[in-house]
Parts: C-alpha cells; structure tokens; sequence
C-alpha cells in the first residue's frame, strides 16, 4: 500500500506540478496501511509521516491522492 502511495504521489505531482495532500482511502486499504506502518502509533503521526491528511470513506473504492485547501484537521463534521 505505501508503495503504492508513494507512485499515486509522485504521478500526481508530476502532473500537477505540486503534491498532494489528500489521501481518499476506504476502511480497508486504511487497515492494510495501518498494518504496514505498525511502528507509527497515531493517526497524527501518519498524517505527518505520509505529508498529507487522511480521509477514510465507505465510498471509496481505490485509494486515491488529491489536493484541497480544507484544512482536514482543523475541519468538525456536523
């Protein structure tokens, strides 16, 4: 999965000409994610490590990068 991350980000910016800082992922692929990155014990650590903030979806069916001006950290669901 980061590996795959990794290739999405850099296709991303390569088109784009900036990185993104959105990744889209449904329940799933988050778990797989997780289990590869066991060492990193918080969500706020992830979003540190993988330089972009994390949404997680139902709806999503493949990962996906993308940017927004939202600040995703800072945002409250209603």
């Amino acid at each position: 999965m980061l590996s795959f991350i990794y290739h999405q980000a850099m296709a991303f910016e390569g088109e784009h000409g900036f990185r993104p800082n959105l990744l889209c992922l449904n329940p799933e692929h988050y778990a797989q994610l997780r289990r590869e990155l066991a060492g990193v014990p918080q969500l706020d650590s992830l979003v540190r490590l993988l330089g972009m903030d994390v949404v997680v979806d139902d709806d999503v069916t493949h990962p996906r990068l993308t940017w927004s001006a939202v600040d995703w950290l800072s945002a409250v669901a209603v």
